[in-house]
């Protein structure tokens, strides 16, 4: 089998120039060690994210200003805008999901509904539990939207489940949401890089930059609606406020007048490097990732077939959950292919730099 890139569906002259602008990108960027197939985990970093992390690095120990790290922080919240397809305005920039769910939480009159989904991401669902006076109630994730229903305050789920990457039918969520006049809150964590995202269709959207976005650890990203959605900044502090170096000391007189109230104190490194990796994104286009991984992830199921295995009824995820092959992942990594073990579900995770020969490596060895 070819152990090249899969290219896109064009015609065949803008088919190979994709596929060789796409293959010359990321052998430029990535060299594996083996077949890492992993990224629903924590996704590679590009060699240009290295780089930016170590200059980062010298100025803090050279004694150099920081404040172009800072100045790194707004270019990434303008790049994710861009992906996640709003104003730079409606993009907070915190540290993770889960005080992004805290916030949300936060807002919620005691009583309130949150439906979500059973088994979700425990970001996306344990500051709701955490209130101990919300009504959290739990569907299986194919019966969440028609499970909407009239007292419903908001539903929580994430696009793409971490556990076996199934895909929430969003549009019909958002559907009976808005019959229902309940607000939406969309994790992209498992999503975001690969994914055709629009956050603006929904009322908030979270994700964090270490898997498919291929950022260091200690970044994440909130959208919001232009009024803020009833959203109260609990977590504000002097990077919240409309001048924070005016802000350093004693109570925020003025809050940003952008998402940007929504802030927490900002990993400066994470974003320094986060910056290169979105620019790779952008220049690759999410729709030439998303038909990348998507072949690989088919190719994948359709080995699987051939070797008797069936994986959990993910259509259109590039994450593949195989039920009883969990136990495997151990002696898989000791041969150089990496994957996840979920509740005994062997999970494999295909993203840009990888290519048919991970597939065929990983099929191999699960057909010994």
């Amino acid at each position: 089998m070819d152990g090249g890139f899969p290219g896109t569906q064009s015609g065949p002259m803008e088919t190979t120039e994709t596929t060789e602008t796409f293959d010359r990108l990321v052998r430029a960027e990535f060299r594996p060690r083996g077949s890492y197939l992993n990224t629903a985990s924590t996704g590679l970093l590009p060699a240009r994210t290295v780089t930016a992390l170590q200059e980062a690095a010298l100025l803090r120990a050279e004694g150099r200003p920081l404040l172009p790290l800072y100045e790194e922080v707004e270019v990434c919240r303008a790049a994710y805008a861009r992906l996640a397809g709003v104003p730079a305005t409606r993009v907070a920039a915190g540290a993770s999901v889960a005080a992004h769910t805290g916030v949300i939480a936060a807002s919620l009159p005691a009583g309130a509904e949150v439906l979500t989904a059973e088994d979700d991401f425990t970001s996306v669902l344990n500051p709701f539990h955490i209130r101990g006076d919300l009504k959290v109630r739990t569907v299986p994730l194919d019966r969440i939207a028609e499970s909407v229903r009239p007292g419903t305050a908001l539903v929580a789920v994430s696009a793409a489940q971490s556990a076996d990457g199934r895909i929430a039918d969003l549009p019909a969520l958002r559907e009976a949401a808005r019959a229902h006049g309940a607000r939406t809150y969309v994790d992209f964590s498992q999503a975001a890089g690969w994914l055709p995202m629009a956050a603006d269709a929904y009322d908030f959207t979270a994700t964090v930059s270490f898997k498919w976005l291929m950022g260091p650890h200690g970044a994440a990203f909130l959208t919001v609606p232009e009024d803020f959605g009833g959203l109260t900044p609990v977590l504000a502090g002097w990077v919240a406020a409309e001048r924070p170096w005016d802000s350093c000391y004693g109570p925020v007189a003025e809050l940003a007048q952008s998402a940007r109230r929504f802030d927490l104190t900002h990993a400066l490194f994470t974003f320094a490097g986060l910056r290169r990796s979105l620019e790779l994104i952008e220049e690759l286009g999410v729709e030439a990732i998303h038909a990348h991984d998507l072949a690989l992830a088919d190719r994948f199921r359709a080995g699987l077939a051939d070797l008797g295995h069936e994986p959990v009824p993910a259509p259109g995820s590039a994450i593949v959950s195989v039920p009883g092959l969990g136990s495997r992942q151990p002696a898989l990594s000791a041969a150089g292919v990496e994957v996840s073990d979920r509740a005994g579900n062997l999970r494999a995770a295909f993203h840009l730099y990888n290519t048919a020969a991970d597939v065929d490596r990983l099929l191999a060895a699960l057909s010994g």
